[in-house]
């Protein structure tokens, strides 16, 4: 049996008049639960409100992480008001528990007669929409840092690991340079032999051709390997492999024959080749870095972390720019054609660059979920209309959102992905910040091609 003493423990209660508490104690259903009892089961009917008096309670995630926790005294189940029909999550008793349990029937005469009573419950519902929607922000944020960081990891564990292996490499290549250099000082050549194979060396480098394919190069190899066997260079295979990446022709060891003659022309092939090796694994080296730095500007970019974080003047350019360099590792996954079409001379827009470029990424981590494993491509599209308005589309060509749903995708909490994939937040979240920026998105879909615009006002 429960007391008024039990109700004024609840901070809730504390200006709730005695007569409508004991309204309440009249009707309410006392229960106690073992530890492990499951109170409502995942996507079964909740038909009470409930106030726990002893215990705690637990709801559990979809992973079974416990997603809120009910120490007592609190407040869970049904409230007036409440469009809740069913449990998201499972309910469970942490503890051996002790509830009291209000069934949904009494609710209207509530409203009608215990105006206190309900003005508190009222008040536990925002609190509870409040808190529930900021956790599941929060956590909808924190699973979209955890993808960029997983494609920015698998981004920058490329170019790293060419950086590692090609220093590596170029190591050991200049510890053989002692013995190539005792064959270049037996060489018996004058300075303007020197100069002209230098001259010519350096002029193929600067003015590099444009790559083979496999096809090409090997037939070149086997051209110019058959060229230095016919004049007995040793290692012709070798030599040919490194002087055809750099698209070395037989007329090119023609002309090296004609300026340093037969005796010289091993030696001298040694050292072009020796250098041409060198070139190739600092020029990899070099690439490699480029493009950590392309992904460290795109992140500094993406993030605007050395700028404030108030509303400032943004390129939306640079944002998409960056956002699918992020995402490039799912846009390669999937084998997604991508098209850019954002004019680097657009106006800027007044607004919140963090902001604006979570809404990128969520609809185009969206689209490429969208997309098959083959075939799939993504269209972004900006454009200016009337001076006043830049519009940004993204189109895919998966498989359509279905009309029935199609006013729903925008709701908070709905989603079509499976259990554990999506948290239904990501489109509400693009609507809050457009909303924000005093801008509009809208859906046009079929079966083949699917279209996100958003408008935003320049000023």
């Amino acid at each position: 049996m429960a007391t008024l003493a039990d109700l004024r423990v609840f901070p809730q209660f504390q200006h709730v008049p005695d007569e409508q508490l004991t309204w309440l104690l009249e009707r309410v259903e006392v229960a106690d639960l073992p530890k492990g009892h499951v109170i409502y089961e995942a996507e079964k009917p909740v038909d009470s409100l409930r106030l726990l008096l002893e215990g705690q309670i637990n709801i559990s995630g979809q992973a079974s992480e416990d997603l809120i926790t009910y120490l007592a005294p609190a407040v869970l189940g049904l409230l007036p008001y409440s469009r809740m029909a069913e449990a998201r999550f499972p309910i469970v008793a942490e503890t051996a528990v002790r509830t009291l349990a209000l069934h949904r029937d009494h609710l209207r005469e509530m409203t009608s007669t215990c105006y206190e009573l309900t003005e508190a419950f009222v008040q536990q519902m925002t609190d509870r929409v409040r808190t529930f929607a900021h956790q599941v922000q929060q956590e909808e944020k924190m699973a979209s840092l955890g993808r960029l960081s997983a494609g920015l990891a698998h981004e920058l564990n490329n170019p790293v690991a060419a950086i590692v292996r090609n220093a590596e490499a170029l190591k050991t290549h200049m510890r053989a340079t002692p013995e190539r250099f005792k064959v270049i000082m037996r060489m018996a050549m004058t300075d303007e032999q020197t100069d002209l194979i230098d001259e010519w060396l350096f002029e193929k480098l600067d003015n590099k051709t444009k790559p083979l394919s496999l096809l090409e190069r090997s037939s070149l190899e086997d051209d110019l390997t058959d060229w230095l066997d016919e004049h007995n260079v040793p290692e012709g295979a070798d030599l040919a492999s490194s002087l055809a990446g750099f698209n070395f022709s037989e007329d090119d060891l023609d002309t090296i024959l004609e300026q340093v003659g037969e005796a010289n022309l091993a030696g001298v092939l040694e050292w072009v080749s020796n250098n041409l090796v060198t070139e190739k694994l600092v020029v990899d080296i070099g690439e490699a870095s480029s493009r950590m730095a392309t992904l460290v500007a795109s992140i500094k970019s993406y993030t605007h972390m050395d700028r404030g974080s108030g509303k400032e003047l943004v390129n939306l350019a640079e944002g998409i720019r960056s956002t699918l360099t992020l995402l490039g590792h799912k846009v390669r996954a999937k084998n997604v054609t991508v098209t850019v079409d954002v004019p680097n001379d657009l106006p800027e827009l007044c607004g919140w660059p963090g902001e604006l470029n979570q809404v990128w990424t969520n609809l185009i981590d969206n689209s490429l979920d969208a997309l098959p494993e083959k075939g799939g491509t993504l269209t972004i599209r900006c454009y200016l209309d009337s001076e006043k308005f830049l519009y940004t589309t993204f189109t895919d060509n998966g498989s359509g959102i279905p009309d029935a749903i199609q006013q729903k995708i925008f709701e908070p909490f709905f989603t079509t992905k499976g259990v554990g994939k999506g948290s239904g937040l990501g489109l509400d979240i693009v609507q809050g910040v457009i909303k924000h920026h005093n801008g509009s998105i809208k859906v046009q879909s079929k079966p083949g091609e699917t279209t996100f615009t958003v408008c935003l006002p320049i000023e």
